[in-house]
């Protein structure tokens, strides 16, 4: 309400001043016909109110009924129905009311009347004019920002359906594994539920942001990795190397975690030996780029992988954050496999 009132008393103060340079010109315009400077100007400030106020009246109009397309017709009849009566009131206030009683200023008003007529034609249009291209643009920008409103809510439902959709399939492993551990190794098993517990906890925390800190994302993946290291026991190491600037860059929260699951995945399922996953963070043209490194067995990890539903959801979301297709790369290098990904960051 109050960013209303300020935009129309701002608006009131450009109108005034607009019509205070018209008087000014017009007064010096009759003082140049021979007329006084006094009579001069009573005569520029009756005709320039009276315009003023069929221009605010015109502008008020607009804001309720916007001229449509097939209604221009009935709007240049308005325009030129006020144009007849400003010059009827301003020829009855200055020439009929005795107001003004000096014969050669009769004179002159008497033989200035069509010209006033065209003029207050020509200044009703044009306020007309500025009205509805004024009222156009802000009805332009409303829908833009509406469209926009609506974009940003399809992101986020698409972006909480992902989310969504990679913890039961997380969960689920983390259960069947807790159950495995119950039988034979119960302070592993409840060592486990505890790490799990912590880790949902902070995931929906997470859940309400759309950026975090490469900090806060390493925090929480840590809670991930004890999990799966409870799981997997001693085949599972872990290598991180950060860039210490690149702790406070931003990326989208809980991003990381289905990059190094799919990691476990194929450096884990098919070997029997120990496993490194490598995870490297730096800045690389003005983006930050983490890497996540898995060894893996070309000869029993298939033709594609690392193509299951954890990457091309993390595909799925950077294009939804960023419009860009070519911030993820997964591609392997002997029997590593090396996911980079890069997040632009906004300033």
């Amino acid at each position: 309400m109050l960013k209303i009132k300020t935009a129309f008393f701002r608006f009131l103060f450009h109108y005034l001043c607009w019509w205070l340079v018209w008087i000014l010109l017009c007064t010096v315009v009759l003082h140049r016909l021979n007329i006084e400077w006094t009579l001069a100007f009573a005569d520029a400030v009756v005709t320039n109110t009276l315009l003023a106020l069929a221009g605010f009246g015109i502008f008020n109009t607009n804001k309720v009924y916007a001229p449509r397309r097939g209604n221009y017709i009935y709007s240049a009849g308005i325009i030129l129905v006020l144009s007849l009566v400003v010059m009827i009131l301003s020829k009855s206030i200055l020439g009929c009311s005795g107001l003004i009683s000096n014969a050669d200023y009769q004179a002159v008003l008497e033989a200035s009347m069509p010209f006033r007529f065209v003029f207050s034609l020509l200044m009703i249009s044009c306020i007309s004019l500025l009205s509805g291209i004024r009222h156009f643009s802000k009805q332009q920008e409303e829908n833009l920002i509406r469209k926009e409103e609506a974009e940003r809510l399809l992101r986020e439902a698409e972006l909480s359906k992902l989310r969504q959709q990679l913890q039961p399939h997380f969960l689920f492993n983390s259960l069947n594994s807790i159950s495995a551990l119950a039988g034979t190794q119960p302070g592993e098993a409840r060592k486990m539920i505890q790490q799990l517990s912590d880790f949902l906890r902070g995931t929906l925390k997470k859940d309400e942001q759309q950026l975090v800190t490469l900090e806060e994302e390493m925090n929480h993946l840590q809670l991930y990795l004890e999990i799966e290291k409870v799981r997997f026991g001693h085949r599972l190491l872990t290598e991180i190397n950060l860039v210490e600037h690149c702790k406070k860059m931003m990326l989208p929260s809980l991003l990381l975690q289905p990059v190094v699951e799919n990691a476990i995945k194929f450096g884990l399922y098919d070997t029997i030996g120990e496993v490194t996953v490598s995870i490297e963070a730096k800045e690389e043209n003005g983006m930050l780029s983490i890497t996540v490194k898995n060894p893996f067995d070309p000869q029993t990890s298939g033709k594609n992988p690392g193509t299951g539903f954890g990457l091309s959801s993390v595909q799925k979301r950077l294009y939804l954050l960023y419009a860009r297709k070519d911030l993820l790369e997964t591609v392997p290098s002997g029997n590593i496999y090396i996911t980079t990904i890069r997040i632009p960051q906004i300033k």
